[in-house]
C-alpha cells in the first residue's frame, strides 16, 4: 500500500510539473533546481525497501507459532528475499537474528524493527570483537574503540600518530604467549612485536573480526 501510494505521488507530481511548463510564465520541469524524478526516487526507494522487508518480518514472526509448516517456510522464503537490498554484512547479521529467533534465544521488543536488531547485533559484535582484542594484548580498549569508529585505510591509519599509540599501549607478555599459543612454538620478543602490529593493523582496515 505504501509502495503504490508513493508511486501515485510520484506520477501527479511529474504531471503538475509538466502541466506548469504548458503555461504562460514559461517555467517548466527544466527550471526545476533539480531533477524531480531522481530526488524523489532516491529518498523514498529505501524506504520502500525497508518497509517492505520489516512487512515480511513481522508477517514472518505471526506465523512462528502456526502448525502450517508451509506457509510458514513460504514467509520465511519472502523474508529472505527482501534481504537483497541489504550488503553481506547485514544479511549475515540478519540470519544470524533468524536462528536465534527460531532457537528461542532472540528477545523481541515491541516496536523494534528487523533493521533495529540487525543493527544491534552489529553492534553487539563489533564490541565483543574489540573487548576480546583488548583482553588478548592487554591493550588500550577505549582506543582501540574509538579508531574503529573512523573507519581507517592505509593511507590515514597513523595519522597523528595514533596507530602507534595503540601499538604502544600493547602488553608485550602478552602479545607473545598469544602467538605462541597459536603456532605451537616458541616466538621471540622482535617477531611477537612485528606479528601483532600486522594483526592490528589488518584488525582496524577490516573494522574487526573475531581473534581466535
Amino acid at each position: 500500500m505504501k509502495k503504490s501510494l508513493i508511486l501515485m505521488f510520484v506520477f501527479f507530481a511529474a504531471t503538475i510539473f509538466t502541466a506548469c511548463g504548458d503555461g504562460s510564465s514559461g517555467g517548466g520541469v527544466d527550471d526545476a533546481p533539480y531533477d524531480l524524478d531522481g530526488y524523489l526516487t532516491e529518498i523514498d526507494t529505501g524506504m520502500i525497501d525497508s518497509d517492505y522487508m520489516n512487512s515480511r518480518f513481522e508477517k514472518y514472526l505471526k506465523l512462528l507459532d502456526s502448525s502450517e509448516a508451509g506457509t510458514k517456510e513460504e514467509a520465511l522464503n519472502e523474508l529472505h528475499k527482501s534481504f537483497a537490498t541489504l550488503t553481506q554484512e547485514e544479511q549475515r547479521y540478519a540470519n544470524i537474528f533468524l536462528r536465534d529467533i527460531q532457537r528461542g534465544e532472540a528477545e523481541l521488543m515491541v516496536g523494534e524493527t528487523l533493521r533495529d536488531y540487525i543493527s544491534a547485533y552489529q553492534i553487539g559484535e563489533k564490541r565483543a570483537q574489540i573487548k576480546k582484542a583488548a583482553s588478548i594484548f592487554g591493550l588500550d580498549e577505549n582506543l582501540l574503540r574509538e579508531l574503529i569508529k573512523l573507519r581507517l585505510t592505509d593511507g590515514n591509519i597513523n595519522e597523528f600518530g595514533r596507530f602507534d599509540r595503540l601499538i604502544t599501549s600493547v602488553d608485550r607478555a602478552k602479545a607473545r604467549a598469544y602467538f605462541e599459543k597459536v603456532e605451537g612454538k616458541t616466538v621471540s620478543a622482535f617477531a611477537a612485536s612485528s606479528k601483532v602490529s600486522k594483526l592490528l593493523r589488518e584488525f582496524l582496515l577490516k573494522g574487526g573480526f573475531d581473534i581466535e
